[in-house]
């Protein structure tokens, strides 16, 4: 009778302690079952524009390491969700990604998809969420990616717009007591946007633009371009492009003696331009671009400041460089989708995870990432401004922060 009574009390003491562990929050506890997210992660890692995926493929995979460690992301219920991000190589091609994309989707039951890269390839994906109805962060910077918002319901980006940066080169030629420029811009829809921007910040701040004239994103040869605007009477060059096309205008435009001022968009930011372009070539080129540049030099009031300080910590210690503006661009994005996630309850089928997490993405607010504060609503799907943006110059080799006061 003793040894039935003690058997009883064991089993009655495991009981407790089972039925403690369920209410717990621990992954994978009894009645809350822990949801394993899958985010697909769709980067130019390799191809024309890997110079900018390369860096945000490490992010993705830093990300991972990041999540693994912590065990995942909190619910509402504290129950914590593994998260895998599966990250894929778009080689810059639509043809590349859009099957992607699709596999993505309907084989891998992904909640999420962030990418792409380069604008040419997010616009591809654009009808693919749209009709599979899964939200998808772009790292790309044209506006047409998400708009006209009514369109792109289930698209958002998370690089600022060449309507916050165009007016910052327009600006900046502006104080310098220059009215005539040219406008440069690599013919796709990133490019195609920065002229469209440049177009209008110059209409609206009186500065007439001379010429204007476009290459292609693959192109090595940019001398007939350069030696029209040498003839064209312009008092500085504005453009809009990536390396390594930014590269070489850059490179020949110095190898041509030209002297004008030379005003890049935010497409640059990132080292490897330097060393495409040479350092003597990059010297004194002025973009606008987020504050990752300026981050030691914002006050400490600045909310940015610590982020900034923190992505790039994180990021040279796990790749041993210093992080670019699109590893930030990346960093936001996959950051944007996590704090979504963290907000949907247990129990939602793939469809509605995928409609809850875009209804929570949308209403973002206050976030703060690299590329600024984001404050999304039903009518912007980006969610920053041009107060987000500061001016670089690159001087030896480095870029350092370029406030309007030095101009």
């Amino acid at each position: 009778m003793r040894v039935r009574k003690r058997e009883l009390a064991i089993f009655a003491l495991l009981f407790l302690l089972i039925a403690g562990t369920a209410c717990s929050g621990k992954p994978g506890a009894a009645g809350n079952q822990a949801t394993v997210y899958k985010i697909g992660f769709i980067a130019a890692v390799t191809g024309p524009a890997s110079t900018l995926g390369e860096p945000e493929g490490e992010v993705a995979a830093m990300l991972q390491k990041q999540l693994d460690a912590a065990g995942g992301i909190k619910g509402p219920d504290g129950v914590l969700h593994p998260v895998k991000i599966i990250v894929q190589d778009s080689e810059a091609s639509g043809d590349v990604a859009v099957p992607i994309a699709k596999k993505l989707i309907d084989d891998e039951g992904v909640v999420a998809i962030v990418g792409d890269t380069t604008s040419p390839v997010s616009m591809a994906l654009v009808p693919i969420v749209q009709e599979a109805q899964v939200p998808m962060i772009s790292m790309a910077s044209s506006s047409a990616i998400v708009e006209p918002v009514a369109e792109r319901y289930w698209v958002f980006k998370s690089a600022q717009s060449n309507r916050h940066t165009a007016p910052w080169q327009v600006r900046y030629v502006k104080a310098k007591g220059l009215t005539k420029i040219a406008n440069f811009y690599v013919n796709n829809a990133y490019g195609e946007d920065g002229r469209d921007g440049i177009r209008a910040a110059a209409a609206e701040l009186g500065l007439e633009i001379v010429l204007e004239d476009s290459f292609g994103a693959t192109d090595t040869d940019m001398t007939a371009q350069l030696t029209k605007l040498k003839a064209s009477g312009a008092e500085a060059l504005l453009v809009t492009a990536t390396p390594p096309a930014a590269s070489i205008l850059t490179k020949q435009f110095h190898e041509l003696g030209l002297t004008i001022p030379l005003v890049h968009n935010h497409g640059i930011g990132m080292a490897s331009f330097i060393t495409l372009s040479t350092p003597e070539a990059a010297e004194g080129v002025v973009f606008p671009m987020g504050k990752l540049v300026a981050a030691s030099a914002l006050p400490d009031s600045d909310p940015q400041k610590k982020v900034l300080l923190d992505f790039m910590a994180a990021y040279e210690k796990e790749t041993g460089k210093k992080p670019s503006t699109f590893a930030g661009h990346a960093w936001d994005a996959t950051q944007l989708v996590l704090k979504g996630l963290e907000t949907l309850p247990n129990g939602l089928s793939l469809a509605e995870q995928r409609a809850k997490l875009r209804d929570a993405i949308e209403g973002t607010k206050g976030f703060v990432g690299t590329a600024g504060t984001f404050n999304l609503s039903a009518q912007d799907h980006v969610g920053l401004s041009s107060d987000d943006i500061v001016m670089a110059r690159i001087t030896g080799g480095q870029w350092e922060y370029f406030p309007p006061d030095k101009w």
